[in-house]
């Protein structure tokens, strides 16, 4: 690092990261976090659908891209999100993913947050 070199932020790194290993799923989807951290939520989305493209079957995926798209107030599409993770999450048995969006399913039929 140069001496006037700021750090990169992990925002950052992880972008670097996604460019040079665009199919990295586990680099995608910790891009995807880093933007919804950064309230960046049209990049999180991006990055989220990129995740499910090349892994179909990854609930977490699901549980993020919905807080993305509740957050954009896409209720019904967060709503069919959350309904295919809710799927994924009980054929792959990952029973806290599956607790989680429960919870945001919850969310959505009382209104919102």
């Amino acid at each position: 690092m140069e001496e006037n070199e700021q750090p990169k932020s992990q925002l950052e790194a992880f972008q670097e990261l996604a460019t040079q290993a665009p199919e990295n799923v586990m680099v995608r989807y910790s891009l995807g976090l880093e933007y919804l951290k950064a309230r960046r939520n049209t990049e999180a989305e991006g990055e989220f659908r990129a995740v499910l493209h090349l892994k179909p079957d990854y609930s977490a995926a699901y549980r993020e891209l919905g807080k993305v798209l509740t957050a954009l107030e896409r209720f019904a599409e967060a709503k069919g999100i959350y309904e295919k993770g809710l799927d994924v999450a009980c054929q792959k048995g990952d029973l806290q993913t599956k607790r989680e969006i429960e919870v945001f399913l919850n969310r959505i039929a009382k209104g919102g947050d």
